[in-house]
């Protein structure tokens, strides 16, 4: 299909391209941004006035309900939810069931995504089997298989001897730890600690638990990088997944002027809202890790504006009704997102005056860095815009503004904090490999 998206702004913050131009698009890739070959005859044409030409959305971090938890959502539908999102490249977590620790999981996994031609998946291995902590997966296996990272979810590692071996054994081959810190004693509750979680006789994750965890993986990072010789490259990546406190954020911004090799993400949710959204124990804001108080959301959203924090994440986590139909404490974490991902991220840039670049660069070129060499022949085209590259593209209306509501979501699971809320921004038509794989008007 040969494709031209025509008067667009076309906005790429990998290359720093910003200004009004035409996308032409044939064989799956881009032929031309502004300079439009003489000989090109599209079969369609998008007229993209007053719209944002982007490059495909990058997601670190959405689950897809299979295998294992399909009454919450399947990989049709959540990848459904994900291109009208815009999201056209985004990575699972390995907590599926059965967990993502063999190879032919992996392999399952990813040619059913491949069947629906629609989002690009990339999934995160298992870092020990089963995730439970006690003896590391076969992560050559699994690479061989096409996992960019391994991690444990939402599953901290309780022996602290264990991790070492991991971060051991990754920097063997040179691969990237996906963690979220959290001390696994201090992680029990269901909210953030504070005096709301007192009044409301919830049981509580301090702040602690975060900065706690965060010192002994940068510890254990220190001590592998610090046995390599002078000028050779990292010999392992710690991504550490959905920050939630400001000191976590300070901690992070230390480590990079440190010099370590280290990126981290922050999760919409953490970015918009607080523990007071909780109101009178709403289910919806039962996530994990939890929103917290207004100085933590605050440091979170400086950090993501200066580069701190290098990518924004839906955590996107369909839940079903029957689990979030009952008390707050014993509610399903998890909230649908990615087709939120967008409009938030505009929201949060329209509110503490970001840069539209930057907005964009923590949705796009920013997770594609995360991800690295191990994009393999993708890597020179996901999250950017670049001609000869794989045409992944969302078209986004950025004066468009639009209510949530969960009826009308693709996604099967209809569960979100921000439900009612008004969001700037729709996608308007999303690209996957030269193909429409959304477009609004259909």
């Amino acid at each position: 299909m040969k494709l031209l998206i025509r008067d667009g702004r076309v906005i790429d913050p990998a290359s720093g391209t910003d200004r009004v131009a035409d996308v032409a698009i044939a064989a799956g890739r881009i032929i031309g941004i502004g300079q439009v070959p003489a000989d090109f005859h599209p079969n369609r044409v998008l007229d993209a006035r007053g719209c944002w030409v982007l490059p495909g959305l990058v997601d670190l971090c959405a689950r897809l309900g299979e295998p294992g938890h399909e009454h919450a959502g399947m990989l049709e539908s959540e990848t459904a939810a994900a291109v009208a999102g815009g999201v056209t490249s985004l990575v699972c977590p390995p907590d599926t069931d059965p967990v993502l620790d063999e190879p032919g999981l992996v392999d399952m996994l990813r040619a059913r995504a491949e069947r629906l031609h629609r989002t690009r998946l990339f999934p995160l291995g298992a870092l020990t089997r089963g995730l439970q902590g006690e003896v590391l997966a076969e992560m050559v296996q699994l690479a061989e298989r096409g996992c960019v990272g391994f991690g444990q979810a939402d599953v901290p590692i309780v022996n602290t001897q264990v991790l070492q071996r991991a971060f051991q054994y990754a920097a063997t081959f040179g691969y990237t730890l996906w963690l979220r810190p959290e001390e696994p004693w201090l992680s029990k509750g269901v909210m953030a600690s504070g005096p709301l979680a007192t009044r409301l006789g919830l049981s509580g994750v301090p702040a602690a638990s975060e900065v706690i965890a965060l010192h002994a993986l940068l510890a254990l990072l220190r001590r592998v990088v610090a046995g390599m010789p002078p000028g050779a490259p990292p010999p392992v990546h710690l991504h550490l997944c959905r920050l939630s406190t400001a000191a976590g954020v300070d901690l992070v911004r230390q480590a990079k002027a440190e010099g370590l090799p280290v990126t981290a993400d922050v999760s919409v949710h953490q970015l918009l809202l607080t523990d007071t959204d909780i109101g009178y124990y709403d289910t919806r804001l039962r996530l994990q890790p939890p929103v917290r108080q207004q100085r933590d959301r605050d440091a979170l959203r400086a950090g993501l504006a200066d580069g701190t924090i290098d990518a924004l994440v839906s955590d996107h986590t369909p839940v079903s009704a029957d689990a979030k139909a009952v008390p707050f404490a014993q509610a399903e974490p998890g909230a649908t997102a990615i087709e939120l991902l967008a409009g938030l991220a505009v929201k949060w840039a329209q509110q503490d005056g970001v840069p539209v670049a930057r907005a964009v660069e923590v949705l796009t070129s920013g997770p594609a860095r995360v991800l690295g060499a191990r994009l393999g022949t993708l890597q020179a085209s996901v999250g950017r815009l670049a001609v000869g590259g794989v045409a992944d593209v969302c078209v986004l209306d950025p004066q468009a503004t639009w209510r949530v509501e969960p009826s009308r979501l693709r996604s099967q699971g209809r569960h979100t904090p921000f439900e009612g809320h008004a969001l700037p921004a729709r996608v308007r038509t999303t690209v996957v490999g030269g193909h429409i794989a959304f477009d609004a008007a259909d």
